[in-house]
């Protein structure tokens, strides 16, 4: 009878603390527990579980005013608070049955109410439910704190160090195995790879065939790695409370990427079957097109007013364009170019090139103009405004010289179009280039002897054409000398600044044998002695004289 009133009493008390959310506090379990009191407010549909290190315990249903995660959230803070108090047993849970609920009890402190609702939710009786629920406490609470025992942490520690080892050791010995085994394969397969090349006409590469083969055992090796480092890593991660949780995370963290990835390539395959087309039907196409123009460059295949040197770069233009014609093809096949991101990406890129290309389409519109003008090859000696050299290179952009001084001189192609371009070599070998030099010679000197001497210079210069032979013109009658201009062909013109050197030499000397003295435009009268120099003092030290002049 005496028991009966006390249980009613502390049903009363029990019921006035739910109502108010708040428990007694006591030492063990300072935190305050909150259990549902009225069983009419339960709604089914409000469940959250119980997890404790990671594992689900039971389920909890919950009330409008007391919601089931909140429920879920205080029931396990009082059983981390038990767990970590050694000094209460496992076994001194208590369970105390009620008028409308059952609940679990440590040490006169309330841990768990399990009610009617709870039981039905489990399609069982409360009184089994709680038995059920305390079990799973008990087990929870004794793992909990094996694992944490120092002694536990020790042997734990003990078996992290021998599994690193025994990784350590595995991966080199999976390293030496594998070296091993490209040795292997590249002396008994690299041979037959080449042999397979020359009798395919060199259609199939074996340098590619061989790189496939090599990539693939990198993978498997890569993927063997990945496998030894999971097994590992999770084995680890589960000698640890700490990091136990992470243990099954680590396979998902590998297997749910890579299980995603191949569920995307299966999607993918048909997609990138035509995209293989593509690549394929594109490669053959442009190796025969540039067999094509090559043999037009070479001269086997010719056509009439297609000069052979327009090939390579009509090849680079249709080059260009196939890519350009493929590439919108399989654009749609190529994984996510539907996406914003791509689509964001390509306008990023389309605005840049925009922005910052307008110098570099010039001077490549520039490039192809000047080939197809005709404007010069390589090889040819040309002045670019004042610059004359070799053309030793043509590029899309820029044509780059060899001065006389072996500078190289970098000239962009757009200031080439809008300049001015001598080509010393275009007419040089079929009617020759003509060198001239100017001289002035006073008026008592006959023209006759003028143009005789000149014409004798010419002929002592080594290199210079005889046909069509060297002529003389008379520039202008100036207000003190009169302007004769000796013109000369060569077939050379990487000589022309020898020849010049070697013309004006025998012009000094031809003149001098002569006395018939150069002028220069600051004469005003005739000086006492002719400006020449006597033949017996050409060659005065240090100048030595040849030995056979």
């Amino acid at each position: 009878m005496m028991s009966t009133i006390e249980n009613k009493l502390l049903d009363k008390i029990y019921s006035f603390t739910l109502i108010l959310l708040i428990l007694p506090l006591n030492v063990l379990l300072p935190q305050s527990n909150n259990e549902i009191t009225d069983t009419k407010q339960i709604q089914t549909n409000q469940i959250a579980p119980v997890i404790f290190e990671g594992k689900r315990l039971f389920n909890v249903i919950g009330i409008s005013s007391y919601p089931a995660e909140e429920r879920a959230g205080k029931i396990l803070s009082n059983i981390k608070a038990f767990a970590n108090n050694n000094s209460l047993s496992t076994d001194s849970i208590k369970i105390v049955g009620l008028e409308d609920r059952i609940i679990l009890t440590i040490n006169g402190q309330i841990l768990i109410g399990v009610f009617d609702i709870d039981a039905s939710h489990e399609g069982i009786s409360k009184e089994v439910l709680a038995s059920l629920i305390k079990d799973k406490i008990k087990k929870a609470v004794d793992k909990y704190r094996i694992e944490r025992d120092p002694k536990q942490l020790l042997i734990n520690t003990v078996k992290a160090i021998v599994s690193t080892v025994l990784l350590l050791l595995l991966l080199f010995i999976l390293l030496r195995l594998f070296r091993r085994f490209n040795l292997f394969i590249e002396a008994k397969l690299k041979s037959k790879l080449e042999g397979l090349e020359s009798k395919s006409s060199k259609l199939i590469q074996a340098n590619q065939l061989w790189n496939v083969l090599k990539g693939i055992i990198s993978l498997i090796k890569v993927i063997t790695i990945i496998i030894l480092f999971q097994i590992y890593l999770t084995y680890v991660f589960s000698l640890y409370p700490w990091t136990a949780p992470f243990a099954g995370e680590v396979v998902n963290f590998i297997i749910k990427p890579l299980s995603e990835f191949g569920l995307s390539v299966l999607a993918f395959l048909p997609d990138l079957g035509f995209l293989i087309i593509i690549v394929l039907v594109t490669r053959y196409l442009l190796k025969l097109t540039k067999l094509f123009f090559s043999g037009i460059s070479q001269g086997t295949i010719s056509f009439v007013n297609f000069d052979k040197d327009w090939a390579i770069p009509t090849y680079r233009i249709v080059r260009v364009l196939i890519i350009i014609f493929s590439v919108v093809i399989a654009y749609p096949y190529i994984p996510g170019s539907e996406s914003d991101a791509f689509k964001g990406i390509s306008v990023l890129l389309g605005l840049m090139i925009s922005l910052g290309s307008s110098s570099v389409i010039g001077n490549l519109i520039a490039g192809y103009s000047l080939i197809y003008r005709r404007t010069f090859k390589i090889g040819d000696k040309v002045k670019i405004d004042e610059h004359i050299g070799t053309v030793v290179d043509m590029k899309m952009f820029v044509t780059r010289l060899r001065s006389l001084k072996n500078e190289e001189i970098v000239i962009p192609n757009s200031n080439i179009v809008g300049g001015t371009v001598i080509n010393y070599s275009s007419l040089s070998k079929d009617k020759g280039l003509i060198l001239h030099t100017v001289v002035g010679i006073g008026y008592e000197t006959p023209w006759r002897q003028v143009e005789q001497m000149l014409l004798m210079a010419a002929d002592r210069t080594s290199g210079l054409l005889k046909t069509p032979p060297p002529f003389v013109l008379q520039q202008n009658l100036g207000d003190f000398a009169v302007n004769y201009e000796i013109n000369v062909y060569c077939d050379n013109p990487e000589m022309m600044m020898s020849y010049y050197t070697e013309l004006h030499k025998n012009v000094l000397d031809v003149f001098n044998e002569y006395n018939v003295q150069i002028m220069t435009p600051a004469y005003e009268g005739d000086p006492e002695k002719p400006k020449v120099v006597p033949k017996d003092q050409w060659f005065i030290e240090p100048a030595k004289k040849k030995n056979n002049e």
